[in-house]
This record gives structure tokens, C-alpha cells and sequence, in this order.
């Protein structure tokens, strides 16, 4: 089977031990628990501590760190979408959610790599939320919830090196390179047009939206009897995750941008913010 025609392939990408990763992950993704664990008690005991304390500005190392997530991002992109138009064009729907190929983890060591970069940076985007309670920001469950079980789910995923993750690492790089973008302008004092937000919230809300149908499709071709490379097992703990912020997206998009503006104007101002 052919693969897709990168224009360059880096020595370090080459030389990545996915098998080795992979293996790692078998025994240790259950680490994901504790990082979960240190981070709500770092979060809700620092909201705490904060009450009794004037905020930290952090503008400037705020407007750093969403430009360093927001590169990252935009060179996952760049490294994992071509892989899933490639098999889109060349082998359709059924495959892209089914079968890995010779394209996909663990068996091409570009979307091996990409695929383990992002199942590891879910660790340190959580430091989003110590932005937001060291600049004593409103925290809403929507934020902390989505950070914890990306985590988890992505740890727990990556150790069966599921083929429906192709669809989940791309979509997730190209939204968070549009939603770090975003954020490193808005520290920075930018006037950034509302229309923006509004449009990376839709984005949002349309990545949840075929991840569900990209779960349905796998769970179709698996209960119908066919070969696919995720187990059932994954597939509904991932669509129970991809419709619950589906619900947790729409309605907050409803709050921010449908429903009558207060007059503060806080809700669509910083909107894209408080979810992630």
C-alpha cells in the first residue's frame, strides 16, 4: 500500500521508537490518574489560596506560553493532517476509521511521532488552568473536565494505537492551532474581530461533531461483523466523551454568542477562553 508523499521527513522523525513509546504507555498510561489527581487538588486548593489574594497580571508569560502551544499545533497539524487526507482520497471513509495501513502509527514513523507528541502535551496543557486561577478567572466546568478526560482518554487510547485516533489527533491539532492563536493576540492586547471566537467555537463544536460520527462508523463496521483496529470497548468510551462536549460545547456556545449580550459583554469576550 502507498503512503503519503511527505516533502521532507526529519532525522528525529525518523529515529522514533514507536514501538518503544507504545509499549511504555502499556504500562504506564494508569500515570495519567495522577497527574489528574495532583491537578484538581493544584486547581481547586489554588482557587482557594487565591481568594484571600489580589491576581497576577501574567500577560506576557501568558501571551508566550499560548505562542509556543499555538507553534506546536500548527507543526501537528502540518505533520498529521496530510496522512489523513491521503487515506481519505486514495481509500475513503471506511479506511481512515478502520484500517492503519502502512501510513499510520505504528507503522510510519512521521504520525507515529505526531501521534505520541500529542498524546504527551495533554500533560502540560494543563497549565492552562493555572492561568486562569492565578489570574483569578471564572473556571467553568466545561474547562477542567475537558482537560482531564483528554488526558486520560488520550493515554488510555494510545496504548492500543486505535486507528480512529488519526482522525482525533488531526482535528484536535488544527483547532487548538486556530484557539492558541487566538489566545496569544487576546494576551497581548490585540482587538481581535468577535466573528473569530464565534468561528473557533464552531470549530469546536464540528470536531466533537465527527468524532461522534467517526465512532458511530467504526461501531457500525464492528457490530455488523467487519475487521477494525479499535475496540469496542474504545469506541464507546469515546463517543460517550465526544457527546458529552458536544452538549457542553453547544450550550455554552448558546450562552456566549445566541443568547441576548449582557451588558458587561464578558460572555463573548472571552468565550474561546474559559473552555480550554
Amino acid at each position: 500500500m502507498s503512503v503519503p508523499n511527505y516533502s521532507y521527513v526529519f532525522k528525529f522523525e525518523e529515529d522514533f521508537p514507536s514501538k518503544e513509546s507504545q509499549s511504555w504507555m502499556e504500562d504506564n498510561w494508569h500515570q495519567s490518574f495522577y497527574f489528574i489527581g495532583v491537578y484538581m487538588l493544584l486547581v481547586f486548593g489554588g482557587q482557594h489560596y487565591m481568594s484571600f489574594r489580589p491576581r497576577f497580571e501574567l500577560r506576557n508569560t501568558l501571551a508566550l506560553w499560548n505562542f509556543v502551544l499555538a507553534v506546536f499545533s500548527i507543526i501537528g497539524a502540518m505533520r498529521t493532517l496530510p496522512e489523513l487526507m491521503f487515506v481519505l482520497r486514495k481509500f475513503g471513509l471506511h479506511h481512515s476509521c478502520c484500517v492503519s495501513g502502512h501510513s499510520f502509527t505504528p507503522n510510519h514513523s512521521v504520525s507515529a511521532l505526531w501521534s505520541y507528541l500529542f498524546t504527551m502535551s495533554k500533560v502540560p496543557e494543563l497549565m492552562d488552568t493555572v492561568f486562569i486561577v492565578l489570574r483569578k478567572r471564572p473556571l467553568i466546568f466545561l474547562h477542567w473536565y475537558h482537560h482531564i478526560t483528554v488526558l486520560m482518554f488520550s493515554w488510555f487510547s494510545y496504548k492500543d494505537s486505535i486507528v480512529t485516533a488519526r482522525w482525533f489527533v488531526s482535528m484536535n491539532y488544527s483547532v487548538h492551532a486556530l484557539m492558541y492563536s487566538y489566545y496569544a493576540f487576546k494576551a497581548l492586547r490585540y482587538r481581535v474581530p468577535r466573528w473569530i471566537s464565534v468561528a473557533i467555537t464552531a470549530s469546536q463544536l464540528c470536531q466533537m461533531i465527527i468524532g461522534c460520527v467517526v465512532n458511530l462508523w467504526a461501531y457500525h463496521v464492528k457490530s455488523s461483523g467487519g475487521e477494525c483496529e479499535v475496540s469496542i470497548l474504545n469506541i464507546k468510551l469515546s463517543l460517550l466523551m465526544y457527546f458529552s462536549y458536544f452538549v457542553l460545547f453547544a450550550h455554552f456556545f448558546n450562552k456566549a454568542y445566541l443568547s441576548k449580550p449582557k451588558r458587561n459583554g464578558g460572555a463573548s469576550a472571552a468565550g474561546v477562553k474559559k473552555l480550554e
